[in-house]
C-alpha cells in the first residue's frame, strides 16, 4: 500500500506489518544557566520590574489634566507670575527717578559760587540789575533818562571787543580778581572819547583806595587784563541800549535804562545811555554818576545786594539804586515786583544824598 494523503503509513507489498510513525522531537530552548550569587554580592533588581497594571490604571485616572494659559502659569509657576510684572515696573521706575536729577541739585551756569559741607551756598539771580525784572506800571520821574546830554548808539549786535592793556594788581589782601573791560562792537568810541580813554576811567576808579579793594572787611584785589587771559573772573562790558534791554541781558520790564550784572556770563553790563548822560539825582556831574554806576555793578560781583537809605539826609549807599534815585519810597515802589528785593528797602520816606563810593 502507499502512503495517504493525510500522512498515515500503509502496508508494503511484502505484507509485513505496518510500523506506526513517531512524530519528531520539538527541540526545547537551551536554557540559560545563571551563575549563583555570592554572599558578597550585592541584590540587583531588576531593570524594568512587572507593574501592577490596576495601580497604573489607578494612577492614570488619578492623575490631573494639564492646564494651559494664565491658569497653566500659575500652577507651574505660582507666586512668580505676581512678582515678575511687579519688579519690572519698579526696576522702569527706578531707572525713571535716576535720570531725573532732583530740583534742588538742578543749578544755573554762570557766576562764581562757593559751597560749604555745613551750610548752603548763597544763591543769586542770574541778572542782577537796577531795575527789578518783574512787570510794573511806576512813574518815578528821578528813574528818568536825563534829555540833555551826548549822543550814543542805540543798539548793536551783543558782541564785544576787549581792549587791550593790563595793569598791576591793586589792593593788599583778599582774593584776586582778574577783569577785562570791553565795548560793544558798532559803538562810535568817540561818544566816550575812545575806547582807551573808557579803560582808565574805569581802571582809575577800581584802584581806588574809596573803592572795593578799600574794604576793611571781606577784602578783594582786582587786575585787568586783555585777551591774552583766557580766563578772567569777570568782564566790565560798555553796551548800547539795546542790548541792555534784552531779556537775556538786563530786561526792559519797567521803561528806565538800567545797568547789571549778568552772573550766567560772568558779565557786567554798563548802559551806554547812562554812561553818556547820566542820572537826575546826580545833576550835570557825569563823573560822579560814572564812579557809582562802576562801583555798584562790580558790587554786585562781589555779592553785595540793594540797600536803601539807613539815614536822614546821609550818603546814599552805593548799593542803592541810585539811578532811579535816593529816596527810599521810590525805590522800595520799584522793588515790589522783585521777590528777591522786595524788602530789601523800606518805604519810610528816608531821603539820603547820592554818593558814588562803598568806602567814601
Amino acid at each position: 500500500m502507499t502512503r495517504t494523503e493525510h500522512g498515515q503509513r500503509g502496508t508494503h507489498g511484502n505484507g509485513g506489518s505496518a510500523r506506526p510513525i513517531r512524530p519528531e522531537k520539538v527541540q526545547q530552548p537551551q536554557r540559560v544557566r545563571r551563575e549563583r550569587r555570592n554572599q558578597s554580592e550585592p541584590l540587583v533588581a531588576s531593570w524594568k520590574p512587572r507593574q501592577d497594571k490596576r495601580g497604573d490604571e489607578r494612577e492614570r485616572r488619578e492623575k490631573p489634566k494639564k492646564k494651559t494659559g494664565v491658569a497653566g502659569a500659575i500652577a507651574t509657576y505660582g507666586w512668580r507670575v505676581y512678582a515678575l510684572p511687579v519688579l519690572v515696573v519698579l526696576t522702569v521706575l527706578a531707572f525713571v527717578d535716576f535720570g531725573a536729577a532732583p530740583p534742588e541739585q538742578q543749578q544755573a551756569g554762570g557766576g562764581q559760587q562757593s559751597s560749604s559741607s555745613e551750610e548752603p551756598p548763597e544763591q543769586l539771580e542770574p541778572v542782577v540789575a537796577e531795575a527789578p525784572p518783574g512787570k510794573i506800571d511806576v512813574n518815578i520821574p528821578s528813574a528818568e533818562l536825563p534829555k540833555t546830554g551826548g549822543k550814543y548808539t542805540e543798539s548793536g549786535p551783543n558782541t564785544f571787543s576787549v581792549v587791550r592793556g593790563s595793569t598791576d594788581v591793586v589792593g593788599t589782601t583778599g582774593k584776586l580778581y582778574r577783569y577785562t573791560i570791553e565795548i560793544e562792537n558798532g559803538i562810535d568810541a568817540s561818544q566816550v572819547q575812545g575806547e582807551d580813554a573808557f579803560a582808565r576811567v574805569v581802571d582809575g576808579i577800581l584802584s581806588s583806595p574809596k573803592s572795593w579793594i578799600g574794604s576793611k572787611i571781606g577784602g578783594v584785589r582786582l587786575q585787568r587784563v586783555d585777551s591774552t587771559t583766557p580766563a578772567p573772573d569777570f568782564r566790565i562790558s560798555l553796551t548800547t541800549p539795546g542790548t541792555t534791554r534784552r531779556p537775556d541781558v538786563c530786561n526792559y520790564t519797567i521803561q528806565y535804562e538800567a545797568s547789571c550784572w549778568n552772573t550766567t556770563q560772568d558779565r557786567v553790563y554798563i548802559n551806554l545811555a547812562r554812561w553818556v548822560r547820566g542820572a537826575i539825582a546826580y545833576g550835570p556831574d557825569l563823573g560822579l554818576y560814572r564812579t557809582y554806576a562802576i562801583n555798584h555793578e562790580v558790587g554786585h560781583v562781589f555779592r553785595n545786594q540793594h540797600k536803601g537809605c539807613s539815614d536822614e539826609g546821609g550818603a546814599a549807599p552805593v548799593m542803592m539804586q541810585q539811578s532811579f534815585g535816593v529816596a527810599n519810597n521810590y525805590v522800595a515802589l520799584l522793588n515790589q515786583a522783585d521777590s528777591n528785593n522786595k524788602n530789601a528797602v523800606k518805604a519810610d520816606g528816608k531821603t539820603c544824598k547820592p554818593n558814588p563810593w562803598p568806602n567814601p
